[in-house]
């Protein structure tokens, strides 16, 4: 589903009508009709807003699909040719790509260090700018199991 069928569902579950949602965001009415009726697509530093006015994760407004992705830098295991990762003991961990993890050992420190590696290859398959993809991917990744758990 893209954002603009994803927007107004969101919207209205909170019983909110254009005009509110556009005031959240200091934005026009038109602005997120627009959004809703496909004619524009918010940015990715917008749609961060709009899930901090909606309440809702980053993922959810960018409604991408659930499939199963390296839980450190995100990237779908439905790649051609992603390499899992392994343990200290050699054998497969199904939660990590071997970019990021291999022989128990994480390749990155924080999560600047997996932005800065992962950044260029996510313009290079989609065409966002860089700018964008590092807004896009500082708001993705505290969303995987690796930053969650060193949150605690």
């Amino acid at each position: 589903m893209a954002i603009n069928d994803v927007l107004p569902q969101l919207r209205k579950e909170r019983n909110m009508t254009q005009g509110d949602l556009a005031k959240k965001l200091y934005v026009t009415r038109q602005a997120v009709s627009r959004w809703e009726n496909g004619e524009t697509t918010p940015n990715i530093d917008m749609a961060k807003l709009i899930a901090i006015a909606l309440d809702v994760p980053i993922m959810r407004v960018l409604d991408l699909p659930e499939e199963p992705a390296c839980q450190c830098c995100g990237t779908p295991f439905s790649v051609p040719n992603m390499p899992k990762g392994a343990d200290a003991d050699g054998t497969e961990n199904p939660n990590y790509c071997k970019w990021c993890y291999d022989q128990g050992e994480f390749a990155s420190a924080t999560m600047d260090d997996v932005i800065e590696k992962s950044a260029p290859y996510l313009v290079q398959a989609t065409g966002v700018t860089l700018d964008e993809a590092v807004s896009f991917m500082g708001a993705m990744l505290p969303t995987l199991k690796r930053w969650k758990e060193e949150e605690k």
